[in-house]
């Protein structure tokens, strides 16, 4: 989770009024075999791989480490001003690595 991604993630749990719970991560493979990322506040589960980073918890399934090992979320403006949450994932077989200017 990059800075700006965490930073984000505190302020939706202080609106959404989930804070002190973690951010659950879920992946999901595809049939053309990209992947469909899932996020959301949740409460952590006994058999949850736990990850804590940039201040923010994260939770998962253990199944799910083979999809995100590499993966980094960060928050980014679009070419279109607005803002996202983006999953940069060398895992993912469609990633294309972000131009930098």
């Amino acid at each position: 989770i990059t800075p700006a991604a965490a930073k984000q993630i505190k302020v939706a749990a202080e609106q959404g009024g989930t804070e002190g719970m973690a951010l659950r991560l879920a992946v999901r493979e595809k049939k053309d075999g990209s992947f469909d990322y899932h996020m959301g506040f949740d409460e952590p589960a006994d058999t949850d791989k736990r990850v804590r980073t940039e201040g923010v918890e994260v939770v998962m399934d253990p199944s799910f480490d083979k999809y995100l090992e590499q993966c980094i979320l960060d928050f980014v403006e679009m070419d279109d001003g607005s803002w996202q949450f983006v999953f940069l994932n060398p895992a993912d077989p469609h990633y294309v690595p972000p131009k930098l200017n």
